[in-house]
């Protein structure tokens, strides 16, 4: 049987990342549950800062961005990062897979990495992103990173 949503709200709050996870997709994909969890999370926000990183493609976002988390690390900072990618025409997923290129980061338990895809939707981000950030506010990220291609 799935956890009630209360008790997957708590699961975020403490940071784990297979609930982070399992929010973020079911927020892409306009479950209901996503949008139920989203209401229980948002009284929970606020604290962290966002910026944002956009460029032409292969202007170095992605360093930039791998950078700054690491600096961020070293402060003690848990971080988020929202890296979108246009949309594989194949896959419909993300194309280059920021996660891939933050090998760096990826075994920091302080940093939560997250790929998502366009869809389609123009202007560089994804319509989720503003609530992925929520979910990332609430999982205790400090700061949070957004990568996205300039269109």
């Amino acid at each position: 049987m799935p956890e009630s949503l209360p008790v997957w709200a708590e699961k975020i709050l403490a940071g784990d990342r297979r609930a982070i996870a399992r929010a973020i997709s079911a927020v892409e994909s306009s479950e209901p549950a996503g949008i139920e969890l989203l209401k229980l999370l948002f009284p929970k926000t606020g604290r962290a800062y966002v910026v944002g990183v956009t460029g032409s493609p292969g202007v170095g976002k992605s360093t930039l961005v791998e950078k700054l988390a690491a600096e961020y690390r070293r402060a003690g900072v848990r971080v988020g990062i929202v890296a979108v990618d246009p949309t594989s025409p194949f896959s419909g997923g993300a194309i280059l897979g920021d996660r891939i290129r933050m090998q760096a980061l990826s075994a920091d338990e302080g940093v939560y990495i997250r790929s998502m895809a366009t869809r389609g939707h123009l202007g560089g981000l994804a319509p989720a992103v503003q609530d992925v950030v929520t979910i990332l506010d609430a999982a205790g990220c400090q700061v949070i990173l957004i990568e996205g291609e300039q269109v």
